[in-house]
């Protein structure tokens, strides 16, 4: 069976096999476009991933600063997890660090775009 027809039907057997031929220095049989592809998919979703958490602890941050009065343990709760599986997606990809600060200043314009005034 063709290597790129094996990524299209079997993603998984596709992915042993690469493994393989990579450990075997088999270097003229390694499917390069379809790696090269998958390779910077996850580098865009520990990005993605990274920017989902610090939406959540931010909204949780906010409602847990600005409505007092409905705070609960599952908010608190929530900041807590977000928290901690930031840390260590940062202790697992230091270079992640890179888009903090693009992430809070979209998220500091888009809270300037949505905020309505009383």
């Amino acid at each position: 069976m063709d290597i790129s027809s094996l990524y299209e039907t079997d993603f998984y057997a596709w992915t042993e096999e690469q493994v393989n031929l990579l450990k075997n220095q088999q270097w003229e049989q390694v499917d390069a476009t379809n790696l090269i592809e998958e390779i910077e998919s996850l580098g865009r979703k520990e990005r993605q991933e990274l920017r989902n958490r610090l939406g959540v602890l931010l909204g949780h941050l906010l409602k847990w600063q600005f409505q007092s009065e409905k705070r609960s343990s599952s908010w608190l709760s929530t900041i807590r997890e977000q928290r901690i599986q930031v840390k260590l997606l940062l202790a697992d990809s230091p270079s992640l660090k890179l888009y903090l600060n693009q992430f809070f200043s979209t998220a500091a314009k888009l809270a300037r775009i949505t905020v309505i005034p009383n």
